[in-house]
């Protein structure tokens, strides 16, 4: 680049909007950049066929899901166990053809001792909404075997949107 040319861009630079959040960059690296950069809504994650995990796993994942503001559109044909609680994140919805499956916490399938029970199964009930939440710690989650199932229409009636 030529001298007159270098000149006349770093004056344009010198004049630009841009300017404040450039030099921020060049000081401090790229994160001042980063705070003055357009926020996107990300594309939602769609969850199809899930049978649940350990609910450690599924916390970091719900926990990531709420920092980056992902959306979750639940379309498979089944939810099950810890899948249930993205119905507990703010922008979640349900195919009304979704069945969901519901039991107790457990480790293994073995009996947690009264007190774990207790504090896990009022943990995971957090992350549903009041009417689920409140049949969840009535009668949910005593099932340790097997699973209850709701359908995703009676979770839509809930509270829950339809996707």
């Amino acid at each position: 680049m030529g001298a007159r040319r270098t000149k006349i861009f770093r004056n344009r630079i010198a004049k630009s909007s841009l300017w404040p959040a450039l030099l921020a960059f060049v000081v401090s690296g790229s994160a001042a950049v980063a705070d003055t950069a357009p926020q996107f809504t990300p594309v939602p994650q769609v969850v199809g066929n899930d049978r649940g995990g350990l609910l450690y796993d599924r916390l970091v994942a719900l926990r990531d899901l709420r920092a980056s503001n992902t959306g979750v559109q639940i379309r498979g044909r089944v939810c099950y166990s810890t899948c249930t609680m993205y119905l507990g994140l703010p922008d979640v919805c349900v195919s009304p053809q979704t069945t969901f499956g519901f039991h107790g916490p457990s480790s293994y399938g073995r009996r947690l001792a009264s007190a774990d029970f207790e504090m896990t199964s009022r943990m995971i009930a957090a992350h549903y909404p009041a009417p689920l939440r409140n049949w969840y710690l009535s009668e949910g989650r005593y099932r340790l075997s097997g699973l209850y199932y709701l359908d995703g229409q009676q979770i839509i009636n809930m509270g829950i949107r339809a996707c």
